[in-house]
């Protein structure tokens, strides 16, 4: 791994960026120029969902930019009121208008409820064979709910974006994706900021001359794992990219897996059900 460029192959064949910037809860002006700073640092990869409200103001800096699309990976999630197969393709052109842009990297549904998600990945599928989107996938699905998807389509996600940190390593869900060719991507992969009780990884930090975020965000690209910091601020923007210039241990990568509690900073996927 060498920078902000870095990418994966997805199971289609779609390059996406390991690293990229997260805009949850950022809106307006605030998150334009947090997009504008990360671009202009290096990120090539930006993460919006239509719930967040933000997908215009993400649209008008990656347009702004200079950088030729070709570079960038946006992502954007069609929300849960809109699940089912006609009003899944309306939210779509409505994300589509908010960004500006043509085709979407990666279309992503939200959240899995309870069997509308069915008929909300066909309207996806079509989307993908139109060449509307690059790709195609799905966030905070459970093991039994990619199995559900996977029985009644050939076409299996190319991503789960999941929440997931040192206090929950989402281990048995990451080794299904990886049985299954379906890229893990950690929403939250700093805890929200809750670092603080994380004592274990001060010597590691230390060592390095890093923070403990670098620590979490190298850790979780050499397991495999993509991720998507939030932050709207430059300087934190820059910080949370700095992690190419050290590797951490196999001994320092098992201390980070054994803090696994369980310990979740959203809702449980099964427990919004819709």
């Amino acid at each position: 791994m060498k920078g902000l460029t870095d990418t994966i192959l997805l199971n289609n064949g779609v390059a996406m960026p390991r690293f990229g910037l997260g805009t949850y809860k950022a809106s307006g002006d605030e998150v334009e120029r947090a997009v504008e700073a990360a671009l202009e640092i290096g990120y090539r990869s930006i993460d919006t969902a239509s719930l967040y409200g933000n997908e215009t103001q993400v649209g008008r800096a990656v347009r702004s930019s200079g950088i030729h699309r070709d570079e960038l990976f946006i992502t954007t999630k069609v929300w849960n009121e809109d699940q089912g197969y006609d009003k899944t393709l309306t939210a779509f052109e409505r994300s589509r208008a908010a960004l500006g842009l043509e085709v979407v990297d990666l279309y992503m549904i939200h959240w899995p409820g309870v069997t509308k998600y069915k008929d909300t990945w066909r309207a996806l599928e079509r989307l993908l064979q139109e060449g509307s989107v690059r790709a195609i996938g799905v966030s905070n699905f459970q093991i039994h709910h990619l199995e559900a998807l996977m029985q009644v389509s050939d076409t299996v996600p190319a991503v789960n974006q999941v929440e997931l940190h040192p206090r929950l390593r989402q281990r048995q869900l990451h080794d299904f994706c990886l049985l299954n060719n379906i890229q893990i991507e950690a929403w939250s992969p700093l805890m929200r900021g809750g670092l603080e009780e994380l004592v274990e990884l001060k010597p590691i930090a230390d060592k390095y001359g890093k923070s403990p975020a670098q620590v979490i965000l190298r850790w979780q690209l050499q397991s495999d794992i993509v991720t998507i910091p939030k932050s709207v601020t430059p300087s934190r923007i820059k910080e949370n990219s700095e992690i190419f210039d050290f590797e951490l241990l196999p001994e320092e990568i098992e201390i980070l897996d054994s803090m696994d509690k369980g310990i979740r900073t959203g809702t449980h996927p099964d427990d919004l059900l819709f």
